[in-house]
């Protein structure tokens, strides 16, 4: 079974852009670019489209945050 690759990785692959990738999946630009930057997990609908815009199907990608996501609660300034 081949391994999972993100959405930039397929999108680099193809040539395309957020810009792209929002066009042949029918998102919003910045919805398109926050989930090709890896910051924002797509709703299943949302997959499925980017899936189907990338010619594979949404259990072949990687999905999921990049960027650590931090804690918001802590004691306030040192």
């Amino acid at each position: 079974m081949e391994p999972t690759k993100s959405v930039a990785e397929l999108c680099a692959e193809r040539g395309l852009g957020p810009k792209e990738l929002a066009q042949l999946s029918g998102l919003d630009e910045q919805r398109a670019l926050a989930i090709f930057l890896g910051r924002w997990t797509p709703s299943p609908e949302e997959r499925d489209r980017v899936a189907a815009a990338l010619g594979t199907t949404r259990d072949r990608i990687t999905w999921g945050h990049k960027t650590p996501i931090q804690h918001i609660y802590g004691h306030g300034p040192a």
